[in-house]
């Protein structure tokens, strides 16, 4: 059984263009680290969920929406939230409370350090979690040292290839904790609650997807379509298999698909030949896991091995402060395109 992270450190997954000489500090204030959420549709002005526009600075989102019910006078099951975001940072997110019947409350009265509920919009449905479209990330990277212009040619570069779509360290808990307390789990040792449960059953996942990955970048066909491979849309969840020809070559060089890797469950995955093969390699490397996984009935599932965020600029400011705006579909890391720019240090 694994009982301490020595071995898990995202600082040993592969980079996609060679790990970066030049550094930075990243979220010196909060507001070095701005996140908006983006949705693809119009709320519909009535219905029984009330939708709040929240702005948190330097808090837990977790936190913020059990205020938020108690404020309301509903339990934190008639709340909604798309995702947690980071907490050392300012954030503009939608958060859901089902009103069935009652007035609005006045949150123009709302007293909590560092919220503030910016609008309220009724809407017919609960915002479910991963109901967004993406995410609006502006990020002032200081004490920049290093060449500039070894650090714009890489964000060219990202901008006309993308980042690899690792999972940040966000998702694995305070240093990596997540994944001991799921080895525990597997073995019967602890029974946590379902939220927790939930955390620690994704993060196994997540680093045998990230490991999946990492050994791809290793082979050089992160970005490339190999034997067995399995496809997704850009911008879309859909996923299909193809013979590895000269379109689905093209396809791939022009961003309107990409590669998958395996978030990792019970079923048979749609990967056959290289691609299989590493996969089962990854699967008996966590053997306990994997049996884990599939015991409590995670289905198997994909995700493109490539990020691309989209709109993004970049602008120097001052000597040494460089800042980095851009959009990521829902579920990448803002952290992992920075990996690839500069190493951030503590």
């Amino acid at each position: 059984m694994i009982t301490d992270t020595t071995q898990f450190d995202i600082k040993m997954l592969a980079f996609a263009y060679g790990e970066p000489q030049e550094t930075a500090v990243l979220k010196w204030s909060p507001e070095d680290f701005r996140v908006e959420e983006q949705i693809a549709y119009e709320l519909s002005g009535e219905g029984e969920h009330l939708w709040l526009w929240v702005e948190k600075i330097g808090q837990n989102t977790d936190w913020v929406m059990k205020q938020l019910a108690a404020f309301a006078g509903v339990t934190s099951r008639e709340m909604g939230v798309a995702g947690k975001k980071d907490r050392q940072a300012v954030t503009y997110q939608w958060m859901s409370c089902h009103l069935p019947g009652k007035a609005d409350p006045d949150f123009s009265k709302l007293a909590i350090p560092g919220v503030k509920v910016l609008k309220a919009v009724r809407h017919n449905r609960k915002l479910q979690t991963g109901g967004l479209s993406g995410n609006r990330f502006e990020l002032r990277l200081t004490e920049v040292q290093g060449d500039k212009d070894t650090i714009e040619g890489r964000l060219k570069t990202i901008q006309s290839q993308g980042v690899p779509n690792y999972f940040g360290e966000q998702r694995f808990g305070i240093e990596m904790q997540n994944l001991v307390q799921v080895s525990r789990l597997f073995s019967g040792e602890i029974r946590p609650k379902r939220h927790q449960k939930s955390l620690y059953l994704s993060a196994a996942r997540s680093w045998m997807f990230n490991i999946e990955l990492s050994e791809r970048i290793r082979q050089g066909n992160w970005n490339l379509a190999i034997e067995g491979d399995v496809f997704q849309l850009q911008g879309s969840k859909k996923c299909f298999v193809n013979e590895v020809d000269a379109d689905i070559q093209c396809r791939i060089a022009e961003l309107d698909i990409h590669p998958t890797g395996m978030m990792t469950g019970r079923g048979r995955s749609l990967a056959t030949g290289q691609v299989a093969a590493l996969e089962q390699k990854v699967m008996a490397d966590f053997s306990a896991w994997q049996q884990g996984l599939e015991k409590v009935g995670l289905n198997q599932e994909r995700r493109a091995l490539r990020a691309l965020p989209q709109d993004l600029s970049w602008q120097w400011q001052g000597a040494s402060d460089l800042v980095l705006t851009f959009t990521l579909p829902a579920g990448s890391y803002a952290t992992m395109v920075v990996r690839e720019v500069v190493s951030v240090a503590s």
